[in-house]
């Protein structure tokens, strides 16, 4: 960016919101975890000028002094050696183009989401991208407490011009507060990350569900049957102190009508929702529903069971690979990792036919995804936002630096077939051998080929997902925390407490405990803070 705009760029940081301790949160993810995207959006937003004539080449940049920019991506850092080379390879590309280099930094699972906002928190001039998204990743409260950089039409066409060309003024218009655009969408990305269960369809099939899990409950005859028959396996040996909310909104979402609104979390808990078509109405089925009693009691005669182990709430341990193993007969995560799973399991456990259950299969209470589910964000106190922006131009559409970045290196990382799907070299595997740079916020459909390792009916499983997905009715609703941070606070205290206890049945009288819950809910302030959001949702709405 040129001299006088980084002064600009100055004074927007000094007038930026400051940054608060609440942390928002969202659904525990994986290194499998995936974003949304349309996959027709080419028409171009940059007013007289087309992709081809908004290339960096016909540009005044000045890319004389060489920088890094280092992206914060979501994950557990591989320790393989293989991201380090392919960003090796890639940054060979970089320099030669713009003269820069990337580098990533990991925010580990291991309580992610405290991590995460205190890593944005720090004004840490070092970061320069930030993967970002409005329904799991903070995106909102992060734009509103001055976390991001204000990104202008002008910086985005000068220094991510295909990037601006290629997605259309709708999608921007998803990423804007008022009318300053915050952060870049995944938009051309297609993918499902609507959650549920996986689990193992021979066993299924024993267990007498022939037609695999239908309905939630169905999850119970599951998992009595590995308890009784499966020897030294855990039905779901589920890492209890990283998912401290268990599954408690997917046993909601299966028994009810109610939409979660994304971006209403109060500490790494969603209370709120709209239920039905109402969705002008802020409601709480944790606050005044007996589906919560519902939940509640099922997970207590999951704990009797022994669904998952003793010590689940201190419990850190890797359900996918247990599931790998044959030690665990489940695991909790989105569709989008189940098409990687499903083969892989197949490879690692043969003829055991992992299966799917999603939440509202049986009622069809799940919504399609958002475009925003992933996106990346220039820091605000990046010192190199304008290379930043080149750098995040060029991984997203130069083929060959997003097959770097994605794939790794040809031949090492990755091998093309004839028919052109990409598939492993031999002896390649997942669990010892995966990439993971997670760039979780610019894939793109044109650059991924199909892949030999994709489950084979992903086209058939997606068709039926988009065949009963409803449509989220708030995607452009910004509830703004800084409003009433004390109830947000003093709510998230609560649900820390009563969470754990009533989603792992750790207490006697299921009943009294959610009613001491909602008791204490009240004591907090969840009233009035469903009041605030109701009057921002009414005042978004008006507009």
């Amino acid at each position: 960016m040129k001299k006088n705009l980084k002064k600009v760029l100055s004074l927007m940081l000094v007038l930026a919101f400051v940054f608060s301790l609440a942390a928002c949160a969202g659904e525990s993810a994986d290194s499998s975890s995936t974003a949304p995207a349309s996959t027709d959006s080419t028409e171009s937003t940059a007013a007289d000028s087309s992709a081809e004539e908004s290339t960096l080449e016909n540009t005044d940049v000045d890319t004389s002094e060489q920088v890094n920019i280092n992206m914060l991506v979501l994950g557990n850092k591989p320790t393989n050696g293989r991201m380090e080379a392919a960003v090796a390879a890639e940054n060979e590309l970089l320099l030669e183009k713009v003269n820069a280099t990337v580098s990533l930094e990991y925010i580990e699972w291991t309580d992610w989401q405290t991590q995460y906002n205190l890593r944005l928190m720090s004004n840490d001039t070092s970061i320069d991208l930030i993967i970002t998204a409005t329904d799991w990743l903070y995106a909102w409260p992060n734009s509103k407490k001055g976390a991001f950089l204000a990104l202008t039409e002008d910086m985005l066409q000068t220094y991510a011009p295909q990037t601006w060309a290629e997605i259309p003024a709708e999608d921007w218009d998803l990423c804007k507060l008022g009318d300053t655009i915050y952060f870049i969408p995944e938009d051309q990305y297609t993918q499902w990350t609507n959650h549920g269960m996986f689990y193992r369809g021979d066993w299924a099939t024993e267990a007498g569900l022939t037609d695999g899990v239908q309905k939630f409950d169905d999850l119970t005859t599951y998992f009595t049957y590995i308890k009784e028959n499966k020897e030294g396996v855990i039905p779901w040996d589920v890492p209890g102190k990283n998912n401290m909310a268990g599954i408690i909104s997917g046993y909601i979402a299966s028994n009810s009508d109610y939409t979660t609104i994304i971006g209403t979390d109060t500490g790494n808990f969603n209370l709120f929702a709209y239920q039905g078509d109402d969705y002008k109405t802020v409601v709480s089925p944790y606050l005044d529903d007996d589906v919560l009693y519902d939940a509640a009691d099922l997970m207590k005669e999951w704990n009797t069971i022994g669904v998952w182990r003793d010590d689940v709430l201190n419990y850190e341990g890797e359900t996918r690979e247990l599931m790998y193993a044959g030690q665990s007969g489940a695991d909790q995560h989105h569709v989008q990792t189940y098409i990687g799973l499903q083969p892989n399991m197949e490879k690692k456990q043969e003829g055991s036919d992992a299966q799917m259950y999603w939440w509202g299969y049986e009622n069809g209470n799940y919504c399609a995804d958002l475009k925003t589910h992933g996106a990346m964000a220039v820091n605000a106190s990046s010192e190199n936002p304008e290379r930043a922006l080149m750098v995040y131009d060029l991984i997203r559409n130069d083929e060959e630096i997003y097959k770097l970045h994605n794939f790794g290196i040809e031949g090492t990382d990755y091998v093309m077939t004839d028919d052109g799907k990409l598939d492993r070299p031999a002896g390649w595997d997942q669990s010892t051998d995966a990439l993971d740079t997670n760039f979780w916020g610019g894939r793109v459909d044109k650059y991924e080929p199909a892949r030999v390792t994709d489950y084979a009916d992903k086209d058939a499983l997606f068709a039926e997902l988009a065949a009963g997905a409803k449509e989220y009715q708030l995607s452009a609703f910004a509830f703004d925390p800084e409003q009433c941070p004390t109830e947000i606070a003093a709510v998230a205290d609560v649900c820390s407490n009563y969470f754990p206890l009533l989603a792992y049945g750790k207490k006697d009288d299921p009943k009294a405990t959610v009613d001491e819950f909602r008791e204490q809910l009240k004591m907090a302030g969840i009233e009035s803070l469903m009041a605030n959001i109701q009057q921002q949702m009414d005042e978004a709405l008006a507009q």
